[in-house]
């Protein structure tokens, strides 16, 4: 096995290399930590829609006769109760946040 390439490399560049990642790797986490927060809230946001859709789906379906489960329509009733209930707390907390960011003095 050659390793006459390796003579070339230095510590110094080394350092360099992995110092350079490192600085890379932490701006792009900053970065893609604000951005999986803000896309993780909308999808909750589509989630909770996409419950209350089909929560209302089934009451339309029971009223117009076509189902006599009421044990579908009770959970989709749920599910859409905790969904946006949760959205509401994370809508609080968020608030809550912006509130107190506003209140600090510079």
């Amino acid at each position: 096995m050659d390793i006459s390439s390796l003579y070339n490399i230095s510590s110094a560049a080394v350092r360099q290399t992995a110092e350079n990642s490192q600085i890379n790797k932490q701006t792009s986490e900053k970065t893609d930590t604000f951005d999986s927060i803000f896309q993780k809230a909308v999808e909750n946001i589509n989630t909770t829609n996409n419950y209350l859709s089909d929560m209302e789906n089934e009451e339309i379906r029971w009223m117009l006769g076509e189902t006599e489960n009421t044990h579908e329509l009770s959970i989709a009733m749920s599910k859409a109760s905790a969904a946006l209930q949760y959205t509401v707390a994370v809508r609080d907390k968020l608030l809550d946040a912006y509130k107190e960011l506003m209140q600090i003095q510079i």
